[in-house]
């Protein structure tokens, strides 16, 4: 291998990869289940999940593991089914 420093930034960027790869899955699985709840019966009980799953994409965001604008818009998009379902549960 290289110099010890090419080694130890191969060290830390395997670290960051993991840690990246962990929030985004967190991410991932907090917004599955937010649409699987706003596909249920209940919406009033979808409100949790969904307040969950925005706030794992924020912090993904924050600590880098996804872009900005693409959590931005992963975000509408699940507020946008959210508010869907409950017009339909009111009207």
């Amino acid at each position: 291998m290289g110099s010890r420093s090419a080694a130890k930034a191969w060290r830390r960027s395997e670290q960051q990869r993991l840690r990246n790869r962990a929030q985004r899955s967190t991410a991932k699985t907090s917004v599955h289940r937010a649409e699987l709840s706003l596909d249920s019966a209940d919406p009033q009980a979808s409100a949790e999940p969904v307040r969950i799953a925005i706030s794992a994409l924020d912090r993904a965001a924050q600590k880098g593991a996804l872009h900005p604008k693409s959590v931005a818009r992963r975000k509408a998009r699940l507020m946008k089914k959210h508010s869907t379902v409950l017009a339909t549960a009111i009207v």
